[in-house]
Order: structure tokens, then sequence, then C-alpha cells
């Protein structure tokens, strides 16, 4: 398989920049949903759920030692958190 052929690192650190990219986007969710006045349109079981994925996917990667996904999902924890404490707060 071609996949096979490519270096695990090289994973590491495409995996670690997208993870940031997710996090952007994370990021400007909360900014969106705390500048907004009017009331949100976020179900708080949306995102809740997604933080139980974050959470998963985090211990994931410190189980199996892989950066890209701890480090990430780690911060997304964090992120995802925020998001659902200003949706509550609307």
């Amino acid at each position: 398989m071609i996949l096979s052929r490519i270096p695990e690192r090289f994973f590491e650190i495409a995996g670690t920049g997208f993870g940031f990219l997710a996090l952007a986007t994370i990021a400007a969710q909360v900014y969106a949903e705390y500048t907004t006045k009017r009331p949100t349109t976020m179900s708080t079981f949306y995102a809740a759920g997604f933080l139980v994925i974050f959470v998963f996917w985090t211990l994931y990667g410190i189980r199996f030692k892989r950066v890209a996904l701890w480090l990430t999902n780690g911060i997304a924890v964090l992120f995802q958190t925020l998001l659902l404490v200003v949706i509550m707060l609307k």
C-alpha cells in the first residue's frame, strides 16, 4: 500500500497542522457565539457530544503516544468547554 511508504513522522506533522486548523474553527465559533447578541442556534447536546469526542481522542493520543492527537485534541477540549459555557450562558 502506498500509504505505508510514507514515514510516520510526516503524518504526525500533518496531523498536528490539521489539528491546529480545526482548533481555529472552534476558536472562531467561540468568538462568534460570544460576540453575537442573538440567541444561540447551537445545541448544547451537539457541543457536549464533541467535547466527549475530543476527550476520547486526547486520551487515545496519550495512550498511544501520538502528539498530533493528544496535543490538538487536548486544546480542543479547552476550546469546546469554553464554547459550551458560552452557549449555556445565552
